[in-house]
């Protein structure tokens, strides 16, 4: 049975999902323009925008996919819920964009050594344009959401759009040194550089979606700001073991805390209730798991120093 989601659960879902749908309506309105457009102008360059908008397509599906499950409450079979959905659907994004970048080079390198020219520059510039504008008010809604959310699979897709107005701007620079100033090699040269471009956003991608797959530790300056609030309770004697994660949207923090000796259960687990009380209000949302010890019985290789107890 699931847990009834709260109404900030609620509240991410909605949007993750908006900016999805968002991206899904973008993407065919894009590639349906570029199909044309490379038909006009047999442009590599635009061919390469063309494939990169397909995969969009594709890659906003499974963030689509990757946002749904994500939402979806802790069961009986997945305890810690289901956001690492958003990190699959996010590494399936790397792969497509890996996949176009290497076919787009292929292909720039084909026809630079034939030495191939585009027609028709003005559709592929007027797409271009329109492209440019579609996609600037998607990342705007995206970075709304964002902001709102830290959804994964959101940022991997707002990465593939921000790199979409450098692709389209690519396109333009490309038609016109091409037809306008006749400068040979110019569109496959710039196909070889949309090709790079997309194997870097892909590498970039990949480190965010890897780091929540493999559990990595929260970044050292959060980890130190989680310390200090468990500083400031005058009860606690120390701290070790601490381990985080975070899984989509969910911060998962465990620890051992050292007390009195003295302490009764009732005791501890009144300081255990204050103690998360604390980083609930510091840290909205995050899930606490607090094994409490003696001072003294305990002396772990992994102990954390608290600010001002050192």
């Amino acid at each position: 049975m699931s847990a009834p989601r709260t109404p900030a659960e609620a509240e991410r879902a909605w949007l993750t999902r908006s900016a999805a749908y968002a991206s899904m309506a973008v993407a065919l309105l894009l590639v349906g323009m570029k199909l044309w457009a490379v038909w006009h102008t047999g442009s590599t360059a635009m061919l390469g925008s063309l494939a990169d908008t397909a995969l969009d397509l594709v890659a906003s599906l499974a963030a689509l996919a990757g946002v749904v499950i994500a939402a979806r409450p802790a069961d009986a079979t997945h305890r810690f819920g289901h956001g690492k959905a958003e990190a699959l659907a996010a590494m399936f994004q790397v792969v497509l964009i890996t996949l176009s970048a290497f076919g787009l080079g292929a292909r720039s390198v084909g026809q630079w050594l034939d030495g191939g020219r585009v027609e028709g520059a003005e559709a592929g510039i007027a797409v271009s344009v329109l492209a440019i504008a579609a996609t600037l008010a998607l990342i705007a809604w995206q970075r709304h959401v964002i902001a709102r959310t830290g959804s994964l699979a959101i940022s991997t897709d707002h990465l593939h759009y921000k790199s979409d107005l450098a692709l389209n701007l690519a396109v333009i620079a490309a038609l016109v040194l091409d037809r306008y100033l006749n400068v040979a090699g110019a569109d496959p040269l710039f196909g070889l550089g949309i090709a790079l471009w997309l194997g870097w956003s892909a590498w970039r991608a990949a480190g965010a979606a890897i780091d929540h797959l493999m559990d990595h530790e929260w970044p050292e300056e959060r980890r130190k700001q989680f310390l200090a609030v468990l500083a400031r309770h005058p009860e606690l004697r120390g701290v070790h073991d601490l381990r985080t994660r975070t899984s989509g949207a969910k911060d998962f923090a465990q620890f051992h805390a050292a007390v009195d000796p003295q302490m009764t259960v009732a005791e501890a687990h009144r300081l255990m209730d204050e103690l998360e009380a604390r980083i609930e209000a510091a840290f909205p949302g995050v899930e606490v798991l607090i094994h409490p010890d003696p001072e003294g019985l305990v002396r772990a290789e992994g102990e954390e120093l608290l600010p001002d107890r050192c």
